[in-house]
């Protein structure tokens, strides 16, 4: 079976910048809080009327450009959200009417800060049985848009932000150069032995899902919803801190350490980590324990927010283009979610 690599990265963050002393106005709470409790120092939000399909266009064309592809060269449509734009059809459909590829596959995966990670395994296992050649897998969240913007949800409202992240899977032939980085970049694309996805690994246990989670609306409620859940502020986020930084810093390095062993690999192998942005505190923490210094860790949380499933590939395309992510280089990503869901993936470029 042939290996899946990495064709091409894109991303795409809105251009409202949204910083902590904005938010300070609206909430109690200052720049200095924020800092020492997540890392964020600003987000991105949308303006009105753009939803999630939109960014996972304006990222997949990136992502299609670096590959030197076209929307009509793809096999499979992969969207990743916790943010959907409508109950159904899912987010990939409107991403699908906007690329103007019709008749081929659109699936939604909903793991929420995981569900990239989902979502490159489904296409990495498609790509090595042949069965598809170019699968998109693209996270995108639009967050501003159902954040309580009061006190009472404070704590969850400062950390999210908007954006999308995107990448073309495809099969490693033998020889294959790396994707170049954009002109002024830096470094040259050149043919990698055994490049590629080594391997993703995935995990989840329900028995924590209502500790992050937003009740309402769903199908359990006669209308979806009712004035009650709303008063209550049930459709905002609900999270339990304590028990979701404990088990975030612990799974996340079980997982790394557990994708670095399959592949025989050490923390010492690895050039890049980019861990999923929820706080900063948390990715420290794990790096830390892995013997990952931070000068090979990503901390894209302070610009962005939490951007949930678009939070990783997001980071993984400002380190290409960059050109800090040279042929050969050994990428580690891991995650965490609510569900609880969690994940690693390596990749050699």
């Amino acid at each position: 079976m042939p290996r899946a690599c990495i064709l091409g990265t894109g991303s795409y963050l809105p251009p409202r910048v949204v910083t902590n002393d904005e938010l300070s106005k609206r909430l109690t709470t200052s720049d200095e809080w924020i800092q020492q409790r997540s890392g964020v120092r600003e987000r991105r939000y949308v303006e009105p009327g753009v939803g999630p399909s939109d960014l996972a266009f304006e990222a997949t064309k990136r992502a299609l450009d670096m590959a030197g592809l076209q929307p009509s060269d793809l096999d499979f449509l992969i969207l990743a959200t916790q943010t959907p734009e409508h109950e159904f059809p899912g987010t990939a459909c409107f991403l699908q009417k906007k690329l103007g590829h019709f008749g081929v596959a659109a699936l939604d995966v909903r793991d929420q800060c995981t569900g990239f990670l989902y979502g490159l395994s489904i296409a990495d296992a498609y790509v090595r049985l042949g069965m598809y050649k170019r699968v998109l897998v693209v996270g995108a969240e639009v967050h501003s848009t159902g954040l309580e913007f009061a006190d009472r949800g404070r704590h969850i409202t400062v950390l999210f932000g908007d954006g999308a992240g995107a990448v073309i899977v495809g099969p490693a032939d033998v020889g294959q150069a790396s994707p170049p980085a954009p002109a002024g970049a830096g470094g040259n694309a050149r043919a990698t032995k055994d490049r590629g996805i080594l391997s993703v690994h995935l995990h989840a246990d329900g028995r924590f899902a209502e500790e992050l989670w937003v009740p309402a609306p769903g199908s359990i409620y006669p209308g979806r919803i009712t004035h009650k859940e709303i008063d209550e502020g049930l459709h905002y986020p609900v999270m339990n801190g304590k028990a979701v930084f404990k088990e975030a810093v612990t799974r996340m390095i079980e997982v790394s350490k557990e994708a670095l062993g399959a592949n025989g690999l050490t923390p010492a192998d690895v050039t890049h980590f980019v861990p999923h942005q929820a706080n900063l505190r948390i990715n420290e923490m794990v790096a830390k324990d892995l013997g990952i210094p931070p000068e090979r860790c990503d901390d894209s949380i302070r610009k962005y927010g939490n951007c949930a499933a678009a939070s990783v590939p997001i980071a993984l395309d400002e380190r290409v283009r960059s050109g800090a992510v040279k042929p050969g280089d050994i990428v580690l990503m891991s995650t965490f979610a609510a569900g609880f869901t969690w994940g690693s993936a390596v990749v050699r470029w």
